[in-house]
């Protein structure tokens, strides 16, 4: 990002090292010591055991099968004696089963697509709903968004927890909301013109499609208004992050979160440490354990991260599987903040490939390319078998400057990406190139798998 224009004196001042008068939205809460940040999630974490008890069936007779009981949590660590959750109850519960409130008091519900078998419903009560704006507003003051900013929403209003949650968060803060919607990328780019737009709440994938449509009108996106860019929805490598930042002339910044826990907000990045995600760990306890065993890592160690929040009554959860790998920090951080951070989620331990017996991650896919000059962040893999045997593909979109008409030139470079990936991921796969813009882009989350075998 040395090369790129800042817009804004707060975001110039951050990127240059100087993170002592950036605002914070909660000093109380973001900067406790580690004492008081333990003793308020012991307090509420018994308070929380407690309301899920009493209120809900399931989580009841799970207890009594384990012989646990509310009383008998009196310590954090005492959180490993409850049962797990993963998606599977919240679907064998669907639609209410969970819900530890009267419908009455629902004041709004979301909901996964269910593409993959009944959607994962969650609710909110007026409570929720505080708790929820709350995470929102101070993890977009964290990455440089200031009340008054004017923020255009590019995700989809409607089940998904996206588009809304970070409604309600930035206009908590004070933000101007633009609810533009998903699709009609021209139609987006005018809007940023004419309103002066500040911040862009998108994916990753759909900024960077937003980027070369503008660039194809001619748009000077270093002379827009624009200078924030709000990522989720899908994870965002590096080097996709630093392709916006340089070309929209903008500072982006990634955020976490689970439909079901809450939606966006659980962690979201500040702008001293761009590879990690503070934790609102006043409301959500967290655990990092093996995937295999469940029993929980060193500290510092990769693992899947378990997820207990603290705060939600409609539907509580506890020891939340997300299936997610990354691994945990406690020491302060340069912005100030003393709330744990937890290094970006690049894989998940239920999207890992086994290629002829190897165990394959996207991330590895994408950790490659992005060190290859001339290609574009987009890619697509594609499994199938042939003869019994497992076969790896891997579409890689070039730029407009690296497509040749020589074939001697194009096949050459083909083989050297091959050799690259074999380097990395043990196992063997074909490249295809594929002509600048061929990737499809979407709206929502980037399919970058495609698996055939089934």
């Amino acid at each position: 990002m040395a090369d790129m224009t800042v817009k804004g004196a707060a975001l110039a001042a951050a990127l240059a090292g100087n993170f002592a008068d950036l605002p914070i939205y909660d000093r109380r809460a973001e900067c406790a010591s580690r004492d008081e940040i333990r003793a308020l999630q012991l307090e509420k974490l018994k308070a929380q055991v407690a309301w899920t008890y009493e209120r809900v069936a399931w989580y009841r007779a799970r207890m009594d099968e384990l012989g646990v009981a509310p009383a008998d949590i009196q310590t954090l660590d005492d959180v490993r004696r409850l049962p797990f959750t993963d998606k599977s109850v919240l679907r064998d519960t669907f639609p209410y089963g969970l819900f530890a409130v009267p419908m009455e008091q629902v004041v709004e519900l979301h909901a996964s697509s269910g593409t993959t078998g009944k959607p994962i419903v969650v609710g909110y009560n007026a409570h929720d709903m505080d708790v929820w704006s709350d995470c929102i507003a101070r993890m977009v003051q964290m990455a440089g968004v200031v009340p008054g900013d004017r923020a255009q929403m590019a995700f989809g209003y409607g089940m998904f927890t996206g588009g809304f949650g970070l409604h309600y968060g930035l206009q908590k803060l004070g933000c101007t909301m633009i609810p533009a919607g998903s699709g009609n990328t021209e139609r987006h780019i005018a809007m940023i013109e004419d309103y002066g737009t500040t911040v862009l709440v998108a994916t990753p994938s759909y900024a960077l499609h937003v980027c070369e449509v503008g660039e194809k009108m001619g748009y000077d996106w270093e002379k827009s208004t624009l200078r924030v860019g709000l990522f989720g929805g899908e994870p965002c490598p590096p080097a996709l992050k630093a392709e916006i930042e340089s070309r929209m002339h903008i500072v982006c910044t990634d955020n976490y979160g689970l439909t079901e826990v809450m939606g966006p907000g659980v962690s979201g990045e500040c702008l001293a440490a761009r590879d990690m995600q503070h934790i609102a760990e006043d409301h959500f306890l967290w655990e990092v354990v093996d995937p295999a065993t469940g029993e929980p890592v060193g500290e510092g160690e990769v693992g899947e991260l378990v997820l207990t929040p603290l705060d939600k009554q409609a539907i509580p959860v506890l020891r939340y599987r997300t299936h997610d790998l990354t691994r945990v920090v406690c020491e302060p951080c340069r912005c100030g903040r003393t709330t744990a951070r937890m290094q970006k989620v690049r894989s998940r331990s239920d999207d890992m490939l086994i290629i002829r017996g190897t165990n394959v991650f996207p991330s590895q896919v994408e950790d490659v390319l992005s060190g290859i000059e001339g290609v574009t962040p987009h890619y697509r893999i594609v499994v199938d078998t042939q003869d019994g045997l497992d076969r790896m593909a891997v579409h890689v979109e070039l730029k407009p400057e690296s497509f040749s008409d020589s074939f001697e030139a194009m096949d050459a470079f083909r083989r050297s990406i091959e050799e690259k990936l074999k380097g990395v991921l043990l196992v063997g796969c074909k490249v295809r190139l594929v002509e600048p813009g061929g990737i499809e882009r979407t709206t929502g989350k980037a399919k970058h798998v495609e698996d055939l075998r089934k």
